[in-house]
């Protein structure tokens, strides 16, 4: 039988709207999905990162409306989380980091996992890196911004 190995992948991509700071974070399951508690640790490992009131935008995603999100949210008042509508990913900014990546590994071919978990590191460091890109990511979606 032939085996699939997978990455799961959580994301976000963050917009100081002081200092106009951009910021992308990146945390990678390899062969299982995320849970709650994959997510509740994402989200305090961002918010160690993060200063100040938090707007989080992001899909509906069951995994959002998991016991252990749920409650961490709860806990603290300085995240105000609002859904995207349904079936509307070309309002996320953190679907055209996913088209950047995708366009710069579409034309390799790794023979292992780890191989691909070193390219998607390499672009999303080229894309941390890079003010211009991450603005086209935001400029792309059909949010309404005005920075």
């Amino acid at each position: 039988m032939f085996k699939r190995d997978k990455f799961s992948a959580i994301s976000a991509l963050t917009v100081s709207p002081r200092h106009r700071h951009l910021g992308l974070y990146l945390r990678l399951a390899t062969n299982r999905a995320f849970t709650g508690l994959d997510v509740r640790a994402f989200l305090r490992a961002l918010l160690r990162h993060l200063r100040g009131a938090v707007v989080l935008l992001w899909d509906r995603g069951t995994i959002h409306t998991r016991r252990a999100v749920q409650v961490y949210l709860a806990a603290h008042p300085r995240v105000a989380p609002y859904d995207f509508p349904p079936y509307a990913p070309e309002l996320n900014p953190a679907e055209h980091i996913w088209n950047q990546a995708d366009a710069a590994l579409a034309n390799g071919a790794p023979l292992h996992l780890a191989q691909l978990r070193g390219r998607l590191r390499r672009t999303t460091h080229r894309l941390r890196r890079s003010p211009r890109l991450l603005w086209a990511c935001i400029e792309a979606s059909d949010l309404p911004w005005e920075p």
